[in-house]
């Protein structure tokens, strides 16, 4: 056996023993579909600090998930799954929604991009909306989009309190968006992505464009209209 093949057969191994205790196992369920701080996490589950801390960092000896320090309130850390650590896991917990909003705070890069990249996975209508939304759709998102076969050229940025609707599905895509949206809510989902327009690179914006797209594949099949049935 080489050795690419049995680290790849141990490391499979450890996420499998990792997710043989129903409390981590739980958490990860929680993780599929957004972030959550360790504190939403324990408040969810009725786990003490202690045993949460305890859990998380079997998860993170197996690869499973990590942590990202927030953009806006620097205190709050965020947990999110690793991409790839958990291929081809079934998204728990599926949502009903007329519509999906896509949140961040200038809504001219993160935003957008998910967006477009719903309406090619899913017929539940999208959007997006900023909560201080920027004049223009960031000239290096709209670059990004083509190159991969999606169009931003007629897209505009929108604030969210104009843009919301009773039902929506809100998918806060950056730190600040989230915490300046409230408490999280059973109608919204966090995804913590860096801002590429603070770094204003091409690859910033690939990096971002690949996470998002991950994490749209994961919750698409999730998320259906209203009155729809898979039977």
């Amino acid at each position: 056996m080489n050795v690419e093949r049995l680290w790849s057969v141990r490391e499979r191994a450890g996420v499998h023993a990792a997710l043989g205790e129903p409390a981590r196992l739980a958490i990860v369920d929680r993780l599929v579909l957004g972030d959550l701080s360790p504190t939403e996490i324990g408040r969810e589950l009725g786990l003490s600090s202690n045993l949460l801390a305890h859990h998380l960092k079997l998860l993170e000896q197996a690869g499973v998930v990590e942590r990202s320090r927030s953009e806006g309130d620097h205190r709050r850390t965020y947990v999110h799954l690793r991409p790839q650590s958990l291929t081809g896991l079934a998204p728990m917990g599926l949502r009903t929604a007329p519509r999906v909003v896509f949140v961040c705070t200038h809504n001219s890069a993160r935003s957008q991009l998910a967006a477009a990249l719903w309406a090619r996975l899913s017929p539940v209508p999208a959007t997006s909306a900023g909560t201080h939304p920027a004049a223009r759709v960031h000239p290096r998102a709209v670059a990004i989009a083509r190159n991969r076969g999606l169009s931003l050229a007629r897209a505009r940025t929108s604030r969210v309190d104009k843009v919301l609707n009773d039902g929506d599905l809100v998918v806060a895509v950056c730190d600040n968006a989230h915490e300046e949206l409230g408490p999280q809510a059973d109608d919204r989902l966090h995804w913590s992505v860096p801002d590429p327009a603070r770094v204003d690179t091409d690859d910033a914006f690939e990096q971002a464009f690949t996470e998002i797209a991950d994490r749209i594949d994961r919750l698409a099949p999730a998320v259906h209209l209203p009155g729809d049935s898979d039977d």
